[in-house]
């Protein structure tokens, strides 16, 4: 499958199956979304894999980030959730702003990857993904932020992601106004 056919195929999974990839079998997947375009080589993220009672962990963490008694079940969806986090590095040429592109950039191309290894995949996050109760709950550094979650699964037999709207992409692609262009 060519690049272009998977990022055409990909679509969101918001139910899947308790089978998940090993860590085994996530390792080569990182170490390939780890090589998106990244100024200075900064490398700025890294992921925390969630199994088992990390996941509960985490509904608790939602649940005071929420002021909720009850522990939220959200994590419960999926037997891996891998968090998605920006570790901003000092630079004086790259913002902080690019460093998070580069940290969502590895989350997409994970997200692709494990859906061309079969897997069903969707990002999901919050508000309470910058609150300091999910943030202590997954050991964040003062230089870090969680991006959100890649909730991993099997994908269910019989059943179809969903469908995503066709892109208009002649109408996203744009040209820099006339006015502005020098000559």
């Amino acid at each position: 499958m060519s690049a272009l056919e998977a990022v055409l195929r990909r679509t969101s999974w918001s139910k899947v199956t308790e089978d998940a990839p090993t860590r085994e079998e996530l390792l080569p997947l990182i170490a390939a979304a780890g090589r998106v375009a990244d100024h200075s080589s900064l490398r700025p993220w890294r992921l925390i894999e969630l199994r088992g009672d990390d996941r509960i962990a985490l509904g608790a963490a939602i649940a005071k980030a929420n002021g909720d008694d009850k522990p939220s079940t959200k994590p419960l969806r999926s037997a891996l959730l891998i968090a998605v986090v920006v570790s901003y590095r000092k630079s004086d040429k790259v913002p902080h702003w690019e460093q998070e592109a580069v940290a969502s950039g590895v989350a997409h191309t994970l997200s692709l990857l494990l859906d061309e290894a079969g897997w069903g995949v969707i990002w999901r996050t919050g508000g309470y993904t910058r609150s300091r109760a999910v943030a202590e709950a997954h050991g964040l550094a003062e230089n870090e932020e969680l991006l959100g979650w890649l909730y991993v699964g099997g994908k269910p037999q019989g059943k179809d992601a969903g469908r995503r709207k066709p892109i208009d992409a002649d109408a996203l692609l744009t040209q820099m106004p006339a006015g502005r262009r020098e000559g």
